[in-house]
C-alpha cells in the first residue's frame, strides 16, 4: 500500500473514496472512515454497530451495510452527518449492544422501534416488550 501511495497519488492518501478503495484492503467501510475522519466529508461508514442501531431502532432498514448507509444518508441531516457515523456507533458499543441492550436507560428509547426492548417491568409502559 506504501508504495502504491507514493506511485499514485504522490505520497499522499487520497481523499477520494474511489481511490482509497483501489488500494489493498481499503473496502468501503474503511474508505468512508478515512473520508469522515481525516478529510472531514459528511459520509457514514456502516460498521456492525450502525447497521444494528439503525435496524433495531427503525432509524432505516436494510439487508447490507451498503443500503443502510444509502438510507441514513436521506434521512440524517446535512448539518449532523459528520458527527452521525461516531454517534451510532459509540450507541451501538456501548447503549444498543448486540445481546444485552441497554434500553431502560437509553435516551432515545421513546422513539426506537425495537419490539425486544430489555430491562422493563411489569410496571413500565412497555406493553409487549419481552424481558430480558
Amino acid at each position: 500500500m506504501s508504495r502504491l501511495l507514493l506511485e499514485r497519488h504522490k505520497g499522499e492518501v487520497p481523499d477520494k473514496r474511489e481511490d482509497l478503495q483501489a488500494l489493498p484492503g481499503v473496502g468501503r467501510k474503511t474508505a468512508n472512515v478515512m473520508l469522515n475522519t481525516a478529510f472531514g466529508q459528511p459520509v457514514i461508514a456502516v460498521d456492525t454497530h450502525i447497521f444494528r442501531v439503525a435496524n433495531r431502532t427503525g432509524m432505516v432498514f436494510g439487508k447490507d451495510p451498503n443500503h443502510v448507509e444509502l438510507e441514513l444518508l436521506k434521512v440524517v441531516p446535512d448539518e449532523f452527518r459528520h458527527d452521525a457515523h461516531h454517534w451510532l456507533l459509540l450507541h451501538g458499543r456501548y447503549t444498543c449492544t448486540a445481546r444485552n441492550p441497554k434500553c431502560k436507560s437509553c435516551l432515545i428509547n421513546d422513539l426506537c422501534e425495537y419490539p425486544f426492548k430489555t430491562g422493563f417491568t411489569s410496571e413500565d409502559d412497555m406493553s409487549g416488550a419481552e424481558e430480558a
